[in-house]
């Protein structure tokens, strides 16, 4: 059973409003391409991005290893999650404007973070700790299973049927996935050791993460039960009571 659904925060809807503008209708014209490619591109040429710095920069240290083999996997692994049970939001038609901003505002700045751990931008500076080196590994490895875990539930449940997702990986918080993306992406902010992937974290989170999430609750509200299961979940972290 549905009903009439909440309607989200007036900040919020006029966010998502602009990010779907800029990032598939801006400067008109043709649709020939997918957003998911655009993101696929940079998602899976980041082992390729950040090999090549350490390449043109003689970088072969622990650390820049580390970070090679963590986002590196992370984008082979959204590849094959993008294969194996596709997100709906990525597979929109975009102009080569939208692809270009979408690039330009969010996905090419993750690239800043590895570019400030390879080059000499930072240098000289002690190595970072074995225990921070661990800690991004731990953070990593539990965000991606995390995201990969509750995309998949999300996915393969709302190909059967429509409605709240509330048990599995959704039983605890509402945006595990989210939660998820933030772990990985706060592990490579965390090994880079500087106050810039940060910065730009917070512009991708505050900008955008939290509009959708907000615009989804939104949504969802409509549904049956939902006032029960926002009552007893988080919208990224569990609550305890």
């Amino acid at each position: 059973m549905t009903g009439v659904a909440t309607p989200p925060p007036g900040w919020a809807a006029a966010l998502g409003r602009l990010a779907r503008y800029l990032s598939t209708d801006v400067g008109g014209g043709p649709r020939i391409l997918r957003l998911s490619w655009v993101i696929n591109a940079q998602k899976g040429g980041t082992a390729l991005f950040v090999g090549g710095l350490m390449w043109a920069y003689g970088n072969g240290t622990p650390e820049a290893w580390t970070y090679l083999a963590l986002h590196g996997t992370y984008g082979l692994c959204w590849i094959l999650k993008d294969v194996a049970f596709p997100d709906p939001r990525w597979q929109v038609r975009v102009t080569f404007g939208g692809a270009f901003l979408s690039f330009a505002l969010v996905l090419g700045p993750y690239w800043v973070a590895p570019w400030l751990l390879v080059s000499p931008a930072l240098q000289p500076r002690p190595p970072a700790p074995l225990w921070l080196v661990a800690s991004t590994i731990a953070l990593h490895t539990f965000g991606l299973a995390l995201m990969m875990a509750a995309d998949a539930q999300r996915h393969f449940v709302l190909k059967h049927r429509k409605g709240l997702i509330t048990d599995g990986m959704f039983r605890w918080v509402r945006r595990p996935n989210y939660l998820g993306e933030m772990m990985v992406y706060g592990s490579y902010a965390l090994l880079v050791r500087h106050w810039i992937p940060w910065a730009i974290l917070a512009w991708v989170w505050l900008g955008l993460f939290l509009p959708n999430m907000l615009l989804t609750d939104a949504s969802l509200s409509r549904h049956e039960g939902w006032a029960a299961y926002k009552a007893r979940t988080g919208l990224l972290l569990p609550r305890f009571r």
